[in-house]
């Protein structure tokens, strides 16, 4: 298993004092269920393991009382190979929006407070994912804690490509004192990045690449894992608690998600619905794209009114760019030759929609959210974003330098009261005239 952030945060979790059942969010196939095993492993004397999604009838289980003695019980009836050891016991619920009566019983379990529960769910944020009509005891709220995991981010793949952590420690520190990045280091450093924008941060992805150092098999599996999520739109619980597809729901998410690549690839970059389909109205697509929000495979991105603070009393709702959570995924949607230009970097046009895909990546990786800055004036700004207790302008490109929208903003404090510029680009750590400049592969060290 690779080395993950989130484990830590789970640590903490056990380690809390009357800690309640522990909620792990995210798209399928980034890990939850082998990281939740592992730390399972690591940490107590018993785990079971209860797949809601493969053994159906272990929904049945949570159909009489919520008696935690009972319930232990009838699990030890259906695992015959598992040891329930009361205080150092870890039950891992697994796609856990499969059974809603499972997850009812969580606030018993917390109240009973012997058993500790991970539970994991790769629907739970889909607003259609509903609780069906069929009797169930509902939400425990006030009764769950949780995390939301994701794929994995540039330093994540470093760990997992064993690069050494001196190195990884020394680009910190340059980053941190504004400082250069040993020559040797950085282009080194670029050309992880270049190959993590190809591979992305899915585990399944990352381990076929280390294991073949073949990018035509690393992008079968992106493809794969593609179709795999494909077939989920449109997945909801019908009122028998049985996992059916809505087809209509279902074509219209997949117009939208195959619209991305077209929609970044416009000048302006503003989600359009004309992309998705001629005469296409937003009544008609603005659920699809909920879907996929909630679903953790993309990531909206919305215009601001104003550069002032608190970003978000400014984020115009109905205005947004939308970029997909993972840039490897996003690649495999793109022409099969792209991996092989971004590697010997002969990259065109198509090359800034990229980098600002991996940018706001990274970001929604960090938990931060996205916004940008446009005006009919032509005046725009890739990403907007709080740092050090101010409005900074994000630009993505390929050379350094301002841009005629950021020189004008900057050169109008006034105005606008804005004072700098972080500029990413392929060049080294710099400092001119109220811009940072930074490499691409800082952005994952930058915003902490």
């Amino acid at each position: 298993m690779f080395k993950r952030k989130v484990y830590n945060e789970i640590l903490e979790w056990k380690n809390s004092i009357n800690h309640k059942p522990l909620i792990i969010r995210g798209l399928r196939q980034i890990g939850k269920t082998t990281l939740a095993q592992e730390f399972g492993k690591n940490n107590y004397k018993s785990v079971i393991l209860l797949d809601f999604r493969k053994e159906k009838t272990l929904h049945e289980i949570f159909e009489g009382d919520f008696d935690v003695d009972q319930i232990m019980f009838a699990i030890t009836l259906r695992k015959k190979d598992v040891t329930i050891i009361p205080n150092d016991t870890l039950l891992i619920f697994d796609e856990i929006q499969d059974c809603p009566n499972a997850r009812s019983s969580l606030k018993y379990f917390a109240k009973d407070g012997r058993y500790d529960i991970i539970a994991t769910g790769s629907l739970l944020g889909i607003k259609n994912y509903k609780i069906s009509k069929k009797p169930t005891r509902g939400i425990p709220v006030g009764f769950e804690e949780y995390l939301e995991m994701k794929p994995m981010d540039f330093e994540e793949f470093l760990w997992a490509n064993n690069i050494n952590s001196e190195v990884v420690d020394n680009v910190k520190k340059s980053i941190n004192d504004l400082k250069q990045v040993q020559p040797f280091i950085h282009n080194e450093m670029l050309s992880l990045f270049n190959k993590y924008l190809c591979i992305g941060g899915m585990p399944e992805v990352v381990a076929k690449y280390i294991e073949t150092n073949d990018f035509n098999q690393v992008r079968r599996v992106q493809k794969r894992i593609l179709n795999d999520y494909e077939a989920d739109f449109g997945t909801h619980l019908n009122d028998d608690n049985e996992i059916v597809v809505d087809n209509f729901a279902k074509a219209k998410i997949l117009e939208t998600f195959h619209s991305i690549p077209r929609q970044l690839a416009k000048k302006n970059q503003k989600f359009q619905y004309s992309c998705i389909a001629k005469n296409a109205k937003g009544r008609e697509y603005k659920t699809s794209i909920e879907w996929l929000e909630d679903y953790g495979l993309i990531s909206l991105c919305h215009n601001l009114s104003a550069l002032e603070l608190p970003l978000d009393s400014f984020a115009i709702g109905d205005t947004f760019k939308v970029y997909v959570n993972d840039t490897g995924l996003y690649i495999a949607m793109l022409d099969d030759d792209i991996p092989a230009e971004i590697i010997n970097g002969n990259m065109g046009s198509g090359k800034g929609a990229i980098y600002e895909n991996v940018i706001a990546d990274a970001l929604n990786k960090m938990n931060l959210k996205l916004y940008y800055f446009h005006k009919d004036s032509g005046l725009e700004i890739d990403f907007i974003h709080k740092y050090a207790s101010k409005v900074s302008l994000i630009e993505v490109k390929a050379k350094s330098g301002r841009t005629k929208s950021a020189a004008y903003i900057l050169d109008n404090y006034e105005k606008y009261g804005v004072d700098h510029l972080i500029k990413f680009t392929s060049n080294n750590i710099g400092f001119h005239k109220n811009t940072y400049t930074f490499p691409y592969y800082s952005v994952s060290f930058l915003f902490k």
